[in-house]
C-alpha cells in the first residue's frame, strides 16, 4: 500500500481554504497541481477532475471527499489535501457539507493502482479520530505532518 507521504507534497497541502464555490474548488485544485508539476496542463486537469465528479460525486459522507482522476501527462500518483474554512455542498450520500478533501491524480492506464490508492485513502478517512486532528489544523504545515503521520 502507497503511503500518503509518498503522494502528498507540502506545496499540495493547503489548510483552511477561503470560501471556495464548488467551481472555485476545482479551479484551485487544478492550479494546485499544475503550478506544482509544470508538466501538467492547468486545462486538462480542471477539466478530468470536472468530468469525473459529473460521473458521481465523489463526496464518501462525514463531510469528506475524494476527487480524483486519470491524466495522461500524469507520470506517477499525486495527492493533494484540503481542509475548507466553509464546508460546502457536495452531493454527499449524507448530504452534509464537505470540509476535507483529498485529491488524487494518477497516471491514464494506473487503473488497479488508481483503485489500491482510492481504498487506501477511503480507510484512513474513514477514521474519525484522524479527521478531528485532520480538521483541527492551523496551518499548512501542521495539516501536512497530520496526514503523513509525522510526529514533531
Amino acid at each position: 500500500m502507497q503511503a500518503l507521504n509518498q503522494i502528498l507534497a507540502p506545496d499540495r497541502t493547503i489548510c483552511r481554504a477561503p470560501n471556495l464555490s464548488n467551481k472555485r474548488l476545482f479551479e484551485t485544485i487544478a492550479r494546485i497541481f499544475s503550478d506544482d508539476q509544470p508538466s501538467l496542463i492547468y486545462d486538462k486537469i480542471l477539466d478530468q477532475l470536472i468530468a469525473r465528479e459529473k460521473l458521481g460525486s465523489t463526496g464518501m459522507g462525514q463531510g469528506i471527499a475524494i476527487p480524483h482522476c486519470r491524466v495522461t501527462e500524469c507520470v506517477e500518483p499525486l495527492g493533494a489535501m484540503l481542509t475548507l474554512e466553509e464546508a460546502i455542498p457536495f452531493d454527499a450520500p449524507d448530504d452534509q457539507p464537505v470540509d476535507l478533501l483529498f485529491i488524487l491524480l494518477v497516471p491514464k492506464e494506473a487503473h488497479q493502482q488508481h483503485l489500491d490508492i482510492l481504498a487506501e485513502i477511503a480507510h484512513l478517512f474513514s477514521q474519525e479520530d484522524l479527521c478531528k486532528r485532520l480538521r483541527a489544523a492551523r496551518d499548512n504545515h501542521s495539516l501536512y505532518n497530520i496526514a503523513c503521520g509525522i510526529t514533531s
